[in-house]
């Protein structure tokens, strides 16, 4: 099969660590052609289709050169068996237009996961909403006012932005009060921007669990990043430590009761985090933790992630849709 992965520039993948690289080898190894291309390669004309300037890949795996281009060319994206929507947040302006283009695509008969659609419905912090059953008290707001009274009831609390990614732009606020004012008027920017705020969970001590779901179905392990130096975020990207471990018997009920309805939707891949017995976020456009998952236990998260391209490859697609060549 031909299979074209959509995602940040090859020269800045960190091999040894990246998600998209190790399905790319899976893909490889399995005998599929590796096809990659970024949001800005893909086009459409009016009278013809939604196209990519597109490069096949063969997989060193070494680097720096862990990759030979095979070809340059360019092509609809309805010629690719898939298309694997894995530029990494944020979920910005260009993000959205991308998606539209992919919607499209999909018009045109192209099979793209996740599905454009689904990634524009799960903003990754508020598609929590929908489970309240799952979650420590959570406000979001753009109200100042709120924010000071959510405060007062719960005494520490978390407040991060909506678009925020990696830990940037969360902050913790105590007791005490310090700087709630200051740390309002930033995120907020004067009222014109809604939050997230959230009652700390000390949990975050033992990490911050990042739970896969493939296909519907739960990953046994997740990697739960742990804050480091008096740090509250447990981000990798903010210096968490990652620690695989098995999943405890609330990771698994979440996952099992959220990954079928997500699965349903178009979320062929899902990143859960948990902190404690509770759901923080629902990341969709870009979930990693694959290496380190598959280094730490030896279970071959990307094995599974392909299998369950090939099954969902291999259900027919909707009968309005054209064939692929």
């Amino acid at each position: 099969m031909d299979l074209l992965f959509v995602a940040d520039p090859l020269d800045t993948f960190k091999i040894y660590k990246d998600s998209t690289f190790t399905m790319m080898r899976e893909a490889q190894a399995r005998g599929h052609r590796v096809w990659a291309c970024e949001p800005r390669d893909i086009s459409w004309r009016s009278g013809g289709q939604v196209q990519a300037r597109v490069r096949e890949l063969h997989l060193t795996g070494q680097e720096p050169a862990w990759f030979v281009e095979r070809s340059l060319t360019t092509w609809a994206l309805r010629q690719f068996d898939a298309v694997v929507m894995r530029k990494d947040p944020p979920f910005d302006s260009e993000f959205f237009y991308a998606t539209h283009l992919l919607g499209q695509a999909e018009r045109e008969g192209a099979r793209v996961f996740n599905q454009p659609a689904a990634l524009r419905d799960h903003p990754e912090k508020l598609a929590i909403m929908e489970c309240p059953e799952f979650l420590s008290p959570t406000l979001v707001t753009r109200s100042d006012t709120e924010v000071r009274e959510f405060h007062a009831e719960h005494r520490d609390i978390i407040l991060k932005p909506l678009d925020g990614m990696g830990g940037m732009g969360i902050f913790r606020v105590g007791a005490d009060g310090l700087n709630l004012g200051a740390i309002i008027e930033t995120l907020q920017r004067d009222g014109a921007q809604t939050i997230m705020v959230q009652r700390y969970l000390p949990a975050i001590t033992q990490g911050d669990k990042r739970v896969l779901v493939i296909g519907g179905q739960p990953v046994p392990y997740a990697l739960a990043r742990i804050p480091q130096g008096g740090e509250v975020r447990g981000n990798l990207a903010a210096g968490g430590k990652g620690v695989a471990q098995p999943l405890s018997a609330c990771d698994l009920e979440i996952a099992s009761t959220l990954g079928p309805k997500l699965a349903a939707r178009g979320l062929l891949l899902v990143g859960l985090d948990v902190i404690g017995d509770c759901l923080t976020e629902i990341n969709v456009t870009s979930p990693t933790c694959f290496r380190e998952i598959m280094d730490q236990t030896g279970f071959d998260v990307a094995a599974m992630f392909v299998s369950a391209l090939e099954q969902a490859l291999a259900l027919p697609r909707s009968s309005s849709a054209p064939g692929r060549r």
